[in-house]
């Protein structure tokens, strides 16, 4: 199977989702990953630009921990729009490549407008990628309409899980990724005194008691028409 994660910032997949990712990696499973903005508005100290390039090789980094191809789009942080006809094309392009069988990408009443927007793209561009004659000088030419799982909000704040996937036993691979992001974390802590790993840990832990399992990530399917399908495809 082919799974596509689609976060906004560099760091947003690793904390909604990247135990379920490992988990795919783990059971064979080809996992590729994309960011839609570059993170670079994510400190108070270092400046855009080169935040930009510290939060792609950071991303990049995360994904290699899994073994997960890395694609982005690159939009500056709170300029993300699934009205921007440049980043549907370019995600289209990425969903046609990676030929995925389910997405993974956020929720639709996320805590803010970036991650909603990034949905609305990712339902848009998957439409979009599967029409022949839109950018019909694509190779290859389209890609199955697919499911998509909503990941769990920040805090799980008003989230409630209709699947969960026990990531117990990588966790700790979970926690690895999601180091990768040194930028964020050392500004999460000093910034709003938030130790961001320890932060994850309990969610999971929470989503975890929620199912009767150490720790665990939480999903809700995207049940729009042709989304659907007949078996679980969550690991």
């Amino acid at each position: 199977m082919k799974v596509l994660a689609v976060g906004c910032h560099p760091d947003d997949l690793e904390i909604g989702c990247y135990g379920t990712l490992a988990k795919y990696r783990q059971l064979g499973h080809d996992v590729a990953v994309c960011n839609i903005a570059n993170g670079n508005l994510g400190h108070v100290v270092i400046k855009p630009d080169e935040l930009r390039e510290v939060r792609l090789k950071e991303a990049q980094a995360a994904a290699k921990v899994i073994g997960a191809a890395h694609y982005t789009i690159d939009i500056g942080d709170l300029y993300v729009t699934a009205e921007n006809d440049d980043l549907v094309r370019k995600l289209a392009k990425v969903i046609r490549e990676v030929q995925p069988d389910v997405v993974i990408t956020h929720f639709e009443n996320d805590y803010m407008n970036d991650h909603i927007q990034t949905y609305y793209a990712t339902f848009r561009a998957s439409f979009a990628a599967s029409c022949p004659h839109y950018e019909s000088n694509a190779d290859p030419a389209s890609a199955p309409i697919m499911p998509i799982y909503h990941m769990d909000t920040l805090a799980g704040v008003g989230f409630l899980p209709t699947e969960y996937v026990d990531i117990s036993d990588v966790m700790e691979t979970k926690l690895e990724a999601l180091s990768c992001h040194k930028s964020q974390l050392e500004w999460m802590l000093e910034h709003d005194g938030i130790d961001f790993l320890d932060f994850v840990r309990t969610c999971s832990k929470v989503r975890g008691y929620q199912c009767g399992v150490k720790y665990a990530e939480g999903f809700r399917l995207c049940r729009n028409y042709l989304r659907m399908v007949p078996r679980r495809l969550l690991p």
